[in-house]
């Protein structure tokens, strides 16, 4: 195991980000050459980080401000502290203590026809590749969130979380932890407008899903278009959020 690989991130040039710059921005200076590094290809998943000496030597800064740009890499899920090994660039995203996109998202949802748009070209999308990639247990657990949203539904127990369901299950199908993450980030964030319209009007919400299923279930792309389309006019009726004036 190649636990001391010095990648390029820890020899850049400092010159090139000028002159002298706040201690409280060092950090992010840090974090910004280790994501330069990775999109380069210069660090991979996998690859261990210079160790915190060596960060310490090699850019002429404290320890303190390593250790927070790794306490940071670590909050979003980048990077895996090992006791003994060293911090390893993880090779799928971990879980995120702190997740950034959902944040600025969720700012940015006070305007309503902006996250209409968003939902409107983003879950025919994500639907038509979770079509082309489902495996049959793919296709059990998407019916099963609709068997389980008619049970509560007639149990008069129905909540956005049955709705919800359905929806993860088709992203889970991509199998694109991309497509999964915004997705993700979605869902909670149009979730109160789902608890809305699944006390308002859940049998339509069964009914959209019923039939986007058909056609997904059917390979019928337009059949999938179509189905999300006509469930989009249900949206803008429970969407909660309201335009800012």
């Amino acid at each position: 195991m190649n636990t001391h690989r010095q990648p390029p991130v820890a020899a850049m040039e400092m010159s090139r980000f000028g002159g002298a710059m706040e201690r409280s921005s060092i950090a992010f200076q840090i974090l910004e050459r280790i994501k330069t590094a990775l999109i380069r290809g210069d660090l991979t998943p996998g690859d261990y980080l210079p160790s915190e000496t060596e960060l310490t030597q090699s850019l002429g800064i404290g320890k303190s401000s390593v250790r927070e740009a790794i306490k940071m890499l670590q909050a979003i899920g980048i990077v895996e502290v090992r006791r003994g090994h060293g911090t390893i660039i993880r090779r799928e995203p971990g879980e995120p203590l702190v997740d950034p996109m959902a944040f600025g998202m969720i700012l940015a949802r006070g305007m309503t026809r902006d996250v209409l748009e968003f939902r409107q070209m983003f879950e025919p999308a994500y639907t038509l590749q979770a079509m082309a990639n489902a495996t049959d247990e793919d296709h059990r657990r998407i019916q099963q969130t609709i068997d389980d949203m008619a049970t509560a539904i007639a149990n008069g127990e129905q909540t956005s979380h049955h709705d919800v369901a359905f929806h993860r299950a088709i992203l889970t199908a991509t199998h694109n932890p991309m497509t999964i993450r915004v997705g993700q980030t979605l869902l909670e964030l149009i979730e109160a407008a789902l608890e809305t319209s699944m006390q308002t009007d859940p049998d339509t919400a069964l009914n959209d899903h019923r039939a986007i299923y058909d056609a997904f279930e059917a390979g019928d792309a337009d059949g999938v278009r179509q189905a999300i389309e006509e469930s989009a006019k249900s949206w803008e009726t429970n969407l909660t959020y309201r335009d800012k004036a």
